[in-house]
């Protein structure tokens, strides 16, 4: 069993120092050396660096670095030729690169559940609280984005893909841990350097440009939402999010937001709208609702996702751009 005190340096390390849940994840996911090692290793250091500070011999800490690695406890990053290791930096990070080693138990996985449910929110909002603007934003499904708004490449989650220079797809992390959610589970994309970590480690495929299309063609029609880093460049991931068991929406409450809204906003011809009701239950966020014998949109609820216009029969609902861009500074 790993010592206690180790993992609740860990937990303190990736900003979860006052979780009661985090240092049990470690425990269980780590030993009393690794952990060591682990802590060691902010500034990066080279596995000889790394060796030395640790005691342990060279050769153990190289077979030590790779299979944290593959666990998705450490990270490399090739600097001034030579390669560099890092530990694991925050919660996010952690939650998803863990979650997704293959042969990860249940136990872990069940702990990792248990975090999210009790502990996340919290953790959440405080790190908004820190954060210069929203970390995640939301791309729009274009198809129903009216005519005359001008779609960037940036809020184009086609042109995203297009534009990539690697892409590798694997299952989404919430819906992992979660267990029991019914959405299509290898949806979750990833877009060059996070493309090429994920194929590297074994929990990514690689796609081509046509299959990741299919991919988000299958995702529009599952009704989830597209979202992404919150910056003009796209560099991580094309995330394709449920509502009920997605980390971003589980601190969507406050000033700030994890996930800022599109450019756009839904809006509902209402000559058009033949009172089926079926945007209203596909929306994630309460914004639909029927005002006499149409569908009508709140628009301080309303983020743009447009996942209502893809079910709407007679085409009443559109996209209209109404909002400036709003990017975390590179």
């Amino acid at each position: 069993m790993t010592d206690m005190a180790l993992c609740k340096e860990l937990a303190k390390a990736i900003g979860a120092g006052e979780s009661p849940l985090m240092p049990r994840i470690f425990e269980a996911l780590v030993d009393d050396d690794e952990a060591r090692v682990m802590l060691l290793a902010a500034p990066p250091a080279t596995a000889q660096e790394l060796a030395q500070k640790s005691g342990l011999s060279e050769a153990t800490v190289s077979a030590m670095l790779a299979s944290l690695f593959h666990r998705g406890l450490m990270f490399k990053a090739t600097r001034g030729g030579d390669k560099k290791w890092y530990r694991v930096k925050t919660v996010p990070q952690m939650h998803d690169s863990t979650s997704l080693t293959p042969g990860m138990s249940r136990r872990v996985l069940d702990l990792w559940k248990a975090y999210m449910e009790k502990e996340w929110p919290t953790y959440g909002r405080v790190i908004m609280e820190i954060m210069p603007g929203a970390i995640m934003r939301i791309i729009p499904v274009n198809e129903s984005v009216a005519p005359q708004s001008q779609v960037l490449a940036y809020d184009d989650v086609v042109k995203i893909v297009e534009n990539a220079r690697t892409l590798s797809v694997t299952r989404c992390s919430c819906r992992v841990i979660s267990g029991d959610c019914t959405k299509p589970l290898e949806v979750c994309m990833q877009v060059d350097r996070a493309a090429e970590y994920n194929i590297e480690r074994g929990t990514g495929r690689a796609l081509s440009r046509s299959e990741a299309i299919e991919i988000l063609k299958k995702c529009r029609e599952e009704g989830l939402v597209h979202t992404v880093d919150n910056r003009q460049t796209v560099g991580h991931v094309i995330c394709n999010c449920c509502k009920d068991c997605c980390l971003n929406w589980a601190v969507m409450k406050g000033p700030k937001n994890w996930v800022a809204p599109s450019r756009f906003q839904a809006v509902v011809n209402s000559e058009l709208c033949s009172g089926c009701e079926s945007c209203i239950e596909r929306c994630f966020f309460d914004a639909l609702a029927m005002a006499d014998d149409h569908a009508a949109v709140d628009t301080e609820k309303c983020l743009g996702c447009g996942v209502c216009t893809v079910v709407c029969p007679t085409e009443a609902l559109k996209l209209i751009e109404v909002r400036p861009s709003d990017f975390v500074p590179a």
